[in-house]
């Protein structure tokens, strides 16, 4: 192994090309994912990173990240992100509604949904998780 100075770079090309984004990583319903960095894709030993989109007018399936922590990224559109906040009384569905540029973070283990309302425009946005691939657990409820 070389040493960590001299080590290459890798480029994953949006145009999905050979070395480009790749949809062979974990998905859940209403959801494309497409995974960019990884353990698989460059050898990433703590970090996962790729794109999420979400049609018009649809929603994901209920889902955690496992151990991995989630920062997103809203590069398109207008996703509303819905968990449920068990520290209400009784427990309510919350809404996170987002415009390009914003950021959100979802913390382990915390069940959540992708919404996008808008009729006509897809969701996109770009996703970095502390674990080097994808852990989804698809859920039946948020709850």
């Amino acid at each position: 192994m070389a040493d960590p100075f001299h080590q290459r770079l890798h480029h994953i090309a949006a145009s999905g090309l050979v070395g480009g984004l790749s949809s062979e990583t974990a998905q859940t319903s209403g959801m494309r994912r497409l995974e960019a960095i990884s353990g698989r894709s460059v050898g990433a030993e703590h970090l996962w990173m790729g794109q999420t989109h979400v049609p018009a007018a649809t929603s994901s399936g209920d889902h955690h990240h496992g151990e991995s922590e989630t920062a997103i990224y809203v590069v398109s559109g207008h996703p509303v992100f819905v968990f449920l906040d068990t520290d209400a009384e009784p427990p309510v569905e919350r809404r996170i509604e987002t415009s390009p540029g914003d950021y959100v973070f979802v913390p382990p283990y915390v069940p959540h949904r992708e919404e996008n309302p808008d009729p006509s425009e897809e969701a996109v946005v770009v996703i970095a998780r502390t674990t080097q691939e994808a852990i989804v657990v698809n859920l039946d409820s948020l709850g």
